[in-house]
């Protein structure tokens, strides 16, 4: 207990409090929409007796989803290591050949026109040609359609964040004899930073979105793209609705993961100081 009569430790909790509040406005709008749609879709299959093969409930998603827990997510999670692998390969990929593009303008020129238009490649066509190279059962197969559909949309706008940079501030460091390595670390990456992170955020969906698609073009059938196509073949729709909702859940962690490594890199920034 403090001099005052005060129990010690309230007045952490009344700062906690505010923080609280926030929370609660920036996230109750989100969950009370979810639970707004969520029982409209159940009012209106029920209303309307609308066939599982069709829409399923809910309930039956949510049933499924419980008794055949264990299998789903087993392949969740072998579905998981596909996509991240592709992530990291992808990602890696894209930031050497970006600082690359930022230090030689000839390279530059030369790379974006070609990522811009590969980047148009439909999954579709890529699938069957990296099952062909690395096998149907091989998970490099999965991972090199991951690597390709990340590896555009990080180059691109990396780059983009490394050379829009303010001229006064790089001619700045060259009027102190900053050597090129200095301004690209004190200068252009910081500024890439947060382009960096909005493409990873994109770029972390459509990795579990590029892994399920390729998986739907063969391969083990323990994953949740064969698990998917095989349930729908045999009519079990709220089991395949089911691996959808584990395949979002997936998605929701991966994204607030970035979020998390976002806020541990660039606490500086405007847009998340703002926040606070």
């Amino acid at each position: 207990m403090s001099g005052d009569g005060r129990i010690a430790g309230s007045d952490e909790v009344g700062r906690s409090l505010p923080a609280v509040r926030r929370l609660s406005r920036r996230h109750l709008p989100a969950v009370l929409a979810f639970l707004a749609v969520v029982l409209l879709w159940e009012g209106f299959t029920r209303v309307f007796r609308v066939e599982s093969f069709i829409l399923s409930k809910p309930s039956e998603i949510l049933a499924s989803f419980i008794e055949t827990g264990g299998t789903i997510w087993a392949a969740g999670m072998r579905t998981l290591f596909e996509a991240a692998g592709g992530f990291v390969i992808g990602t890696t990929l894209a930031v050497l050949t970006s600082l690359t593009a930022a230090r030689w303008a000839g390279f530059r020129e030369g790379v974006l026109p070609l990522a811009i238009a590969l980047n148009a490649t439909p999954i579709a066509a890529l699938a069957p040609i990296f099952n062909n190279w690395f096998g149907l059962t091989n998970p490099f197969s999965k991972m090199g359609v991951v690597a390709v559909v990340v590896y555009f949309p990080v180059m691109i706008n990396t780059t983009r964040g490394l050379i829009e940079v303010d001229p006064s501030e790089v001619e700045l460091m060259r009027s102190i004899a900053a050597t090129p390595a200095q301004v690209m670390r004190r200068i252009q990456v910081p500024n890439a930073l947060p382009y960096f992170f909005a493409s990873i955020k994109v770029a972390g969906a459509l990795s579990l979105i590029a892994a399920i698609i390729a998986e739907y073009f063969g391969g083990p059938q323990n994953v949740l793209g064969q698990y998917i196509v095989n349930r729908a073949q045999l009519f079990q729709f709220p089991d395949a609705w089911a691996a959808i909702l584990v395949a979002s859940i997936i998605g929701v962690v991966f994204y607030l993961l970035i979020l998390i490594a976002e806020r541990t890199l660039m606490p500086w920034h405007v847009s998340l100081r703002t926040e606070e």
